[in-house]
C-alpha cells in the first residue's frame, strides 16, 4: 500500500492502470450503438430519506439487448448510485465506486462524508471522457442519507465529471424528461416513504410510456423496476413482492386514467 493513499483508485493507477475501465485503449471511431444502454433512473427525498427507482430495460439500438437488467446498486450502508448509458462501462464503474467507500472507510476508520462519494463519483465520471467522446459514455445518479443535514440528498452529473446537486427530485436517461414532468405534478414535500415509492414508479411508468427505451412494469414476466429506499437507520432494497404489488396500484389506477393521476391545483 502507497503511503497516504485513502483512494483506491489512486492506489490502482499507480500499480495496475491497466485495470482501470479508462485506461484502456479503444479503436478509433464510434461504439454507441455496439454496446446495451440503460435507462431510466428517478430520485425523489422525503423527510427522513430518499428513494431511489430504476427501470430494466437495456437497449442496443433499437433492439431491447435485456429486460431486466438491474441499474439501481447500493454504493455503501447510506447510498445508492444508479446508472444510465453504457451498461458494461457503467457496472464496471460502479463496482469501482464501492470498493472505493470501502477502501476509504478501512484505511481513514470513518466513512467519507456525503460531498465526499459525491466527489469521488465526480472523478471516476471525468476519468471515463475518453471512452465517452467514443459513444460509450456513463452518466450516474448519486443519492443517499447524509447523517450531517439529516435528510436525504441527490447529486447528477455530466459526462465532464460536472456535479451538481438537486432538490428534492430528479431523473436521467432517455426518459428522464418525461419522468421529471410526471414528478413535478406528484412531488411533494411531505410525502411518506410509502407514498415517495407510489410517486417514483408513475414517473417511470410515464417515462416508458413515452420513451421506447424505457421499459414498464412487465406483467407477463413479473418484472418490476429496482427500488432502493435510504434512511438514517441505512439503505434497503424493496423486496420484488412489494414492488409488484405498487406496480399493480399504479397499473390498476391507469385502466381507469391511462395518462395518470390528477394532481391537484392549488
Amino acid at each position: 500500500m502507497v503511503p497516504g493513499t485513502s483512494s483506491f483508485s489512486d492506489f490502482l493507477a499507480g500499480q495496475a492502470p491497466d485495470l482501470l475501465p479508462s485506461r484502456r485503449s479503444l479503436p478509433a471511431g464510434q461504439a454507441v450503438d455496439l454496446a446495451p444502454h440503460g435507462t431510466t433512473i428517478v430520485a425523489a427525498t422525503f423527510p427522513g430519506g430518499v428513494v431511489m427507482a430504476g427501470d430494466r430495460r437495456a437497449t442496443m439500438g433499437n433492439v431491447i439487448a435485456q429486460r431486466d437488467i438491474e441499474k439501481v446498486f447500493p454504493a455503501d450502508e447510506f447510498s445508492a448510485v444508479g446508472i444510465a448509458g453504457s451498461a458494461g462501462i457503467a457496472v464496471e464503474m460502479v463496482r469501482l465506486f464501492q470498493t472505493e467507500l470501502e477502501h476509504y472507510e478501512k484505511i481513514e476508520g470513518t466513512t467519507l462524508s456525503m460531498a465526499g462519494k459525491a466527489n469521488r463519483l465526480a472523478a471516476l465520471i471525468r476519468s471515463n471522457l475518453g471512452m465517452a467522446m467514443q459513444g460509450l459514455a456513463v452518466v450516474p445518479l448519486f443519492a443517499g442519507f447524509d447523517h450531517a443535514t439529516g435528510g436525504g440528498r441527490i447529486f447528477s452529473y455530466d459526462v465532464t465529471g460536472g456535479r451538481y446537486e438537486e432538490s428534492a427530485f430528479h431523473s436521467v436517461g432517455s426518459g428522464s424528461v418525461f419522468a421529471r414532468g410526471s414528478l413535478k405534478k406528484l412531488y411533494r414535500d411531505d410525502l411518506s416513504d410509502g407514498d415517495c415509492v407510489v410517486a417514483v414508479v408513475q414517473a417511470l411508468y410515464d417515462a416508458a410510456d413515452d420513451d421506447s427505451a424505457t421499459g414498464g412494469p412487465d406483467l407477463t414476466r413479473r418484472i418490476f423496476p429496482v427500488v432502493h429506499v435510504i434512511t438514517a437507520d441505512g439503505g434497503r432494497r424493496l423486496p420484488d413482492a412489494d414492488v409488484a404489488d405498487v406496480a399493480d396500484r399504479v397499473i390498476s389506477g391507469r385502466m381507469q386514467r391511462p395518462d395518470g393521476p390528477q394532481a391537484g391545483l392549488s
